[in-house]
């Protein structure tokens, strides 16, 4: 079957980052207008002499504040990520992480909000701060459980799209056509079809969080595993670590780069680069034949 990604994704990749960024300043820049035009309207019904741009300055600084903290929600879920199988542990990690976020925002929000008011002038009171925060956390952990279920789910799209590997499972009768303990072949999904795809095509693999991904080809499959679970698993005569990040199949070295550092770095057949670290490098020379010395 045919192992490359889908055009869409491969033209998706130039235009990915900016994208992503492009995604949060659209939705936090609307949210600010939208919440903006709405507390206005709520505060001239009610006749609570607020003046215009008291409302502007309230929602702007909470949109702000709530951008800036997205690539820190980025990086909780490549740490912590939510998946159906993982859920009910990670939740309770979630919601301290969305303590931490609506303390951070509400922080933010109130400095900047009485940055605004001393620039004309005036001042800004937050009011009773345990009262406040817990209205302010009642709407916050709504927020970051919306920014995580997006990001999520903005990666799930991608891994279909991409590809996502996982090691064969046993038979549930019958002798398994091949070791579990040491897999020959690797199941990739995308888009609703299965290929396989060999062991010993597999040129590098590179730590990605909670996932492995499998170069091959010039395409990255995620495996959801560890680094140190799938190097017990891979042939040590074909496959050796040579960083805490990076493993690397001996076929595809062309060169080994020594540094001044007492670190390396790994040439391969298709022009590739990859890190070795001092720690790796003297395995990395016994499994290609070399003297572990020097």
């Amino acid at each position: 079957m045919q192992t490359s990604p889908p055009p869409f994704y491969q033209r998706y990749q130039p235009w990915r980052r900016g994208v992503e960024v492009g995604y949060w300043v659209v939705q936090y820049l609307v949210s600010a207008l939208t919440n903006s035009i709405t507390v206005t309207m709520d505060v001239e019904r009610a006749q609570l002499g607020f003046k215009a741009w008291q409302p502007v300055v309230w929602e702007t600084s909470s949109a702000v504040i709530g951008l800036v903290l997205v690539p820190a929600v980025v990086w909780f879920t490549r740490r912590f990520p939510l998946h159906l199988d993982t859920w009910r542990r990670v939740l309770p990690i979630h919601l301290v992480g969305s303590l931490l976020w609506s303390i951070l925002h509400v922080l933010g929000m109130v400095a900047l909000r009485k940055l605004a008011y001393a620039s004309i002038g005036d001042h800004y009171d937050f009011g009773s701060w345990w009262r406040e925060f817990g209205y302010e956390y009642l709407k916050d952990v709504r927020s970051y459980a919306g920014v995580v279920l997006t990001i999520e789910g903005y990666r799930f799209i991608l891994r279909r799209l991409q590809g996502e590997a996982s090691v064969l499972d046993a038979p549930d009768e019958g002798t398994p056509v091949e070791p579990v303990d040491r897999p020959e072949r690797f199941l990739v999904r995308k888009l609703g079809r299965e290929f396989l795809i060999a062991a010993n095509d597999i040129e590098w693999l590179q730590a990605s969080g909670n996932y492995v991904n499998l170069h091959v080809r010039g395409h990255d499959y995620p495996l959801r595993s560890t680094l140190a679970s799938i190097e017990a698993k891979l042939d040590p005569a074909c496959f050796t670590r040579i960083h805490r990040s990076y493993m690397v199949n001996l076929d595809r070295i062309a060169s080994i780069e020594p540094l001044e550092t007492g670190d390396a770095r790994i040439h391969l057949n298709d022009g590739s680069s990859l890190p070795c670290s001092r720690t790796y490098r003297g395995g990395l020379k016994q499994s290609v034949g070399l003297d572990s010395g020097g």
